[in-house]
């Protein structure tokens, strides 16, 4: 998840209208938010101009084009001594692992972290995005420390709790999978990868008519996802004789 910094810190008015205008832009005329985002940062744009260019590659889907663009943000600001570095810093690490490349990931989000400027739920935002490069370098005890940080400042969040059974079950750790998925069913049942997490942790408990039932629900409500997929996958074992 990328979370937009607030507008209302722009130093004037004027910047405030202008970043907003790009960023709304960014959602529906991605190339034109590009454009105006590149005049904006002629014209001495800095890095809001950067943010909301990134912000226009997201929607576009080009994502170490938008990482490149954070990162650039958050190097400006630093050198302006502008707190926001670490939450451009942050933005980048979650372009990053979207595209695919943990391990910038986990160094945007170091930087992000260590600034000490992150509080709150961008913080635990960051947390998370942290634990997920972590795995993917197989370091799931050091994921560990991060998630259970992120719950702190981030329960409200889904993917934490999602995230956090996910690594339990990882980790053979069947009691806090159960734990966590139940906490990210109650928040967001609708969600194909929610069901889909807790039709695995079912498996693993072995207890099949939960884990039909969770898979079946994950396979309706996304069926071309990557999660409906899986779950439809899943579910074919059980046709076998």
């Amino acid at each position: 998840m990328i979370l937009l910094l607030a507008a209302a810190a722009l130093q004037t008015p004027e910047a405030e209208a202008r970043f907003n205008a790009c960023v709304d832009l960014a959602q529906t005329d991605p190339a034109a938010a590009r454009a105006e985002a590149t005049r904006w940062r002629i014209a001495g744009g800095a890095w809001f101009a950067r943010q909301c260019a990134g912000l226009a590659y997201t929607r576009e889907g080009d994502w170490r084009a938008a990482a490149a663009e954070f990162e650039a943000a958050a190097r400006e600001a630093q050198t302006a001594r502008d707190a926001r570095s670490a939450q451009y810093s942050a933005q980048a690490g979650n372009a990053w692992l979207a595209a695919g490349d943990a391990a910038k990931a986990r160094a945007a989000l170091d930087a992000a972290l260590a600034a000490g400027t992150l509080t709150g739920l961008q913080r635990g935002e960051a947390q998370l995005d942290h634990a997920r490069a972590l795995v993917a370098a197989g370091d799931l005890e050091a994921a560990r420390i991060d998630i259970d940080l992120a719950l702190q400042t981030a329960a409200a969040d889904p993917l934490a709790w999602l995230l956090s059974a996910t690594l339990a079950r990882r980790m053979d750790d069947l009691p806090r999978a159960r734990k966590d998925i139940a906490q990210a069913l109650s928040r967001a049942a609708d969600d194909a990868s929610v069901q889909l997490e807790a039709g695995n942790i079912a498996a693993l408990a072995r207890n099949e008519p939960n884990a039909r039932k969770a898979w079946g629900e994950a396979a309706r409500l996304a069926p071309q996802s990557e999660a409906g997929r899986s779950a439809t996958a899943a579910l074919k074992q059980f046709d076998l004789p």
